[in-house]
């Protein structure tokens, strides 16, 4: 209960946390820019045009951000994003060259990344008037108890550290320390005993036996969809993720660094949540989530996804399903394109839908049986992705004001795939080289990286 562990992308959602509290002081509006705050950068647009990203874009993964920092990220340990434990970290002002670029206009699409609460962490700082260590110690960590938190590594953190490890085709190595540049995004350590303290505030109106840091209206507000393209999604609440355990909606957040995995999940309707640590375990960053989304199942006793009775299936739709469906991301983006691609097509298998994700990965490119998901809906399948190291994945097809299917959405992130004319379907050209290179070293990298 009390090793040091490092919790990664987790950190994310403590920066949730100290932005809300900011805002139930009134001191920063979500809709506001989120350049109005910040005095130590910048986001800067990549092209004339783009509107000025928002603080609730910046909690929803939506605000035009790129996975990469910089492009040469992708060759380097951890994107580029850290240096060896005990070196001196650039500012972000330094290491952004002024300020993260935005790429797309914000609020119409999902890419996930450290650069959004990064800056978000960059915000609590300009606005408080205090480094965000501070900040978390004092509003966050010493409210709920959790005295051995700490997003520094100091000495009581060294001297109860974890070791973490990763296993591959050679055994077990152990990996070397490095500290990350964006703080905000995956820096805390804490330990099993503090985050049990975290979660049980979380599912009780952000309070437990020892304080409060946010009201029961306002970490309800952070668990309601703020980004969600499609109501049969889940969404993204505002720094939580959401998915479906049976009838409840649960929030959470996977925390991913070499050597160190880690998951967190609660519904706050029925006052439970799980979590999860593992400092040395084969792709944990695929099939963790999805156990832990298991055992919530067995405690709430809901079915789990996909041992439900089968649903019959409606021909009559599907050659207005078929077709290809292309990824709005950038190249560079390596993890959306390590999973997915240039996108995904649709095509009927054996007397079966199926879907197939257009990356050189041959697991993903195969193709999966989509199977009917809901009995008052044809529009709604789901995946099954056990071989791949996943578990299930819904898929659900929207529909334009003609009753066209014009766009494929799935839950494992709130992506949206929009359907593109047939000849352009880089399948029967053969998808381009650089797309494919940056899918496969994606794969290659992605324990290297922060999820």
């Amino acid at each position: 209960e009390d090793t040091m562990f490092r919790i990664a992308s987790i950190t994310k959602t403590f920066t949730a946390i100290a932005v809300m509290q900011l805002w139930e002081e009134g001191k920063l509006d979500l809709d506001t820019p989120v350049n109005d705050y910040l005095r130590s950068l910048h986001l800067i647009p990549a092209r004339p045009g783009l509107a000025q990203p928002t603080v609730k874009h910046l909690l929803t993964h939506t605000a035009g951000l790129g996975e990469l920092a910089h492009v040469s990220g992708v060759f380097l340990p951890d994107f580029g994003e850290s240096v060896e434990a005990g070196a001196p970290l650039p500012t972000l002002h330094e290491f952004y060259d002024g300020g993260p670029r935005v790429h797309a206009e914000p609020g119409l699409r999902f890419v996930y990344g450290n650069h959004s609460p990064t800056t978000l962490g960059q915000l609590v700082e300009d606005v408080s008037g205090m480094t965000l260590d501070r900040y978390f110690t004092e509003f966050v960590f010493e409210p709920l108890g959790m005295t051995e938190s700490d997003l520094d590594r100091t000495h009581p953190v060294k001297s109860r550290l974890a070791t973490g490890y990763e296993i591959g085709s050679r055994g077990v190595r152990h990996v070397a320390e490095h500290d990350m540049v964006t703080t905000g995004a995956a820096s805390i350590y804490s330990t099993p005993r503090d985050i049990a303290r975290y979660l049980t505030a979380l599912v009780n109106g952000g309070s437990n036996a020892f304080g409060t840091v946010l009201r029961p209206e306002t970490l309800q507000t952070m668990f309601a969809p703020h980004y969600q393209p499609d109501p049969r999604i889940p969404g993204m609440g505002l720094g939580f993720f959401r998915t479906r355990i049976g009838d409840h909606i649960a929030v959470g957040h996977q925390g991913s660094h070499p050597g160190f995995h880690s998951q967190v999940l609660a519904v706050p309707d029925e006052s439970c949540a799980v979590m999860a640590f593992t400092n040395g375990a084969s792709q944990a960053d695929l099939w963790l989530p999805s156990e832990v989304a298991h055992l919530l199942s067995l405690i709430l006793g809901e079915p789990q996804p996909g041992r439900r009775a089968p649903i019959p299936h409606r021909p009559d739709i599907w050659d207005d399903l078929v077709g290809w469906y292309k990824l709005s991301a950038r190249l560079s983006d390596i993890r959306l394109r390590g999973m997915m691609g240039a996108g995904a097509e649709v095509f009927v298998r054996h007397g079966m839908p199926a879907i197939r994700f257009l990356t050189p990965i041959p697991e993903l490119a195969r193709g999966f049986t989509l199977h009917p998901d809901d009995v008052d809906d044809p529009y709604v399948f789901r995946i099954d992705l056990s071989d791949s190291g996943l578990d299930t994945m819904r898929v659900v097809f929207g529909q334009d004001t003609g009753g066209r299917t014009t766009r494929l959405h799935v839950d494992l992130m709130p992506l949206t795939l929009h359907k593109r004319p047939g000849g352009t379907n880089p399948r029967r050209w053969a998808i381009g080289t650089v797309a494919a290179a940056a899918a496969a070293m994606a794969f290659g990298l992605s324990r290297r990286g922060q999820f």
